[in-house]
């Protein structure tokens, strides 16, 4: 296990803990749900052979403190504080960024806002449901799901979030036998701690976000949409399937569902540097064909 740099950025309005291991082109990781920068922890050591890998917390999410712990939170605010990190760890030279879930959208928005500082965006699962044609649908489970919170408190909440993201409308229960890495399962307490603020605040402030579509297309060759394998029909799937068929690309299939960062680090780990490597190959190849 490789022991990294530990450090702090001031941004506006909070700041952030980050850590930084390896060497070579930087791979800035942005997390998505309530994992902060250790839901990267089973891939980092791995990618840090190739990369000079960087991860952190997202605002008000575990060792990334608010000025204002009652702050709204934005999807530009948000794309604005990996912006920050890119300017601090490879300032001039574009970066490989990979965003899950609600990182996934964050990295979006900072593709269609700082294109110049991004050589590939590989954005897993972003639940950006107003590109949805069914997007009202949308819209009133995450008002239901903050009346719930409002009303009733955290974990019924959870369960019609659960359940909203299901296209039965059904949550289920993990497959038999799966059980989470050491390290996944040892973060459960923070996990839990930091899910009020990601269900009362992030969810809301990051499913409502509409991405900028027409500008993507003109971006889709710096853009890797991905979901899971056993994703087919959840709600961040369909998303990033649907924004997938617009901008005309392929739909990459990582191993496990929506959390497959959790529960199949090694496999996740592999073909996110198989598609690195892809796109550095492809933009060689772009190169030699402009000259």
């Amino acid at each position: 296990m490789t022991v990294p740099t530990i450090g702090s950025l001031r941004v506006n309005g909070a700041t952030l803990h980050y850590e930084v291991r390896g060497r070579g082109p930087l791979l800035l990781l942005i997390p998505g749900g309530t994992g902060g920068a250790a839901s990267f922890d089973g891939i980092a050591d791995d990618l840090a052979a190739a990369y000079t890998v960087a991860t952190y917390d997202p605002r008000g999410m575990a060792r990334s403190t608010l000025d204002d712990p009652e702050a709204e939170q934005h999807v530009a605010e948000h794309a604005d504080d990996a912006y920050r990190m890119l300017e601090l760890l490879s300032p001039g030279e574009p970066a490989l960024v990979l965003g899950a879930s609600s990182g996934a959208i964050a990295a979006l928005h900072l593709l269609t806002a700082h294109p110049e500082r991004v050589a590939r965006v590989v954005a897993h699962e972003p639940p950006v449901v107003e590109v949805l044609p069914d997007a009202a649908e949308h819209r009133a489970l995450i008002a239901h799901v903050q009346e719930t919170l409002r009303t009733q408190g955290l974990m019924p909440a959870m369960a019609v979030f659960a359940a909203g993201l299901r296209q039965d409308g059904v949550a289920t229960e993990p497959k038999d036998g799966l059980e989470l890495p050491p390290r996944a399962a040892a973060r459960a307490d923070q996990t839990m701690g930091d899910l009020p603020y990601f269900v009362g605040r992030i969810v809301p402030g990051f499913m409502s976000y509409v991405p900028d579509v027409r500008w993507l297309e003109g971006l889709s060759d710096r853009l890797v949409l991905a979901g899971g394998q056993d994703s087919p029909g959840e709600l961040p799937y369909r998303a990033a399937a649907y924004l997938a068929e617009h901008l005309g690309t392929e739909l990459q299939h990582f191993p496990g569902g929506h959390v497959g960062l959790t529960t199949h680090p090694e496999e996740f780990g592999e073909h996110l540097r198989k598609i690195l490597r892809d796109s550095v190959a492809e933009g060689q190849a772009r190169e030699r064909t402009a000259c």
